[in-house]
């Protein structure tokens, strides 16, 4: 099914969807972006997602002319327009991306010719990961790539600009892995190309801390509220190539697969080499409270 796209108000389908090319996110990269699922027609942590897509565009001095009620409104309208298509049925979960760059300018970096930003939401239909992923587990690999430094395209903006994880993620794919873990510039283990790790060991569930260089992702905020209610110590702590290989389970989050199993990094076998019960505890809670929190707020 083919996505449908409200560009500054106006709705299309994917192939009549268009920008300029002297968009500065086309030009430059300059732009932030948000990805969102539902459940039961009902997004989860949409506020969440809008106050990080506000962190972004003040680290890019973006000024966003929008209310959050309006950035819903545009959701929304276009999510209805969705659900207009034949075929798509209207209890059908949806993916959705919000996407907001400069805006139209002149070819110069400087920002102020930018009358205003552009807008942009895709709305498709969600199609859930294989239950494989889950049952089985996935395979990661680490990569030559390093993690933008903080000082330079800091990994806290969620930027349109992906180059870097763009090659991690093919370096990954090349090697047939399911995802990149990256380090940073002082050789620590920071995140995955398209999501937040963690492991577990010696009784407690690790992630790397926000200053490792990393996206303050919202599933890996979620889960680290999580872990007490499932009865786990979880904290944040920096983590080598040591801390993940020796690791009794590991996962990945994102907000559209949730919690993944990582049975495998390499050559080498994590744990028993399937998904182990902590992962499986947690992944069930999360579930339960998506299901039960997810609202337009």
């Amino acid at each position: 099914m083919d996505a449908i796209i409200n560009v500054n108000g106006r709705i299309t389908g994917q192939r009549d969807a268009v920008i300029s090319v002297l968009d500065h996110g086309f030009l430059y990269g300059e732009g932030i972006y948000e990805v969102v699922r539902t459940y039961d027609g009902r997004p989860f942590l949409l506020d969440r997602h809008l106050r990080r897509l506000r962190r972004s565009a003040a680290m890019i001095a973006l000024r966003l002319p929008f209310t959050d009620a309006e950035l819903v409104a545009r959701v929304r309208e276009t999510i209805a327009a969705l659900h207009r298509e034949p075929g798509v049925h209207q209890d059908r979960d949806v993916y959705i991306r919000i996407l907001i760059t400069r805006g139209v300018g002149e070819m110069t970096y400087d920002p102020e010719p930018c009358d205003a930003p552009s807008l942009v939401v895709i709305v498709k239909p969600f199609t859930p990961p294989p239950p494989d992923i889950y049952e089985k587990g996935v395979r990661v690999a680490l990569v030559p790539i390093v993690r933008n430094h903080p000082s330079s395209v800091n990994p806290l903006i969620k930027s349109n600009n992906l180059l870097n994880n763009a090659l991690a993620a093919q370096e990954a794919f090349r090697r047939g892995a399911f995802d990149a873990v990256m380090r940073n510039y002082r050789g620590e283990i920071s995140e995955c190309s398209t999501s937040n790790l963690f492991v577990f060991r010696d009784g407690a569930l690790l992630t790397p801390p926000l200053e490792a260089g990393l996206l303050a992702g919202i599933t890996r905020e979620f889960v680290l509220e999580l872990a007490p209610e499932a009865g786990i110590a979880a904290r944040e702590v920096a983590l080598r190539d040591p801390d993940l290989l020796g690791a009794e389970e590991s996962f990945l989050t994102s907000s559209t697969r949730e919690i993944v199993p990582i049975v495998g990094v390499d050559d080498a076998v994590i744990g028993s080499g399937r998904p182990g019960p902590v992962t499986g505890r947690l992944r069930a809670l999360f579930r339960r409270k998506a299901e039960a929190l997810a609202s337009w707020g």
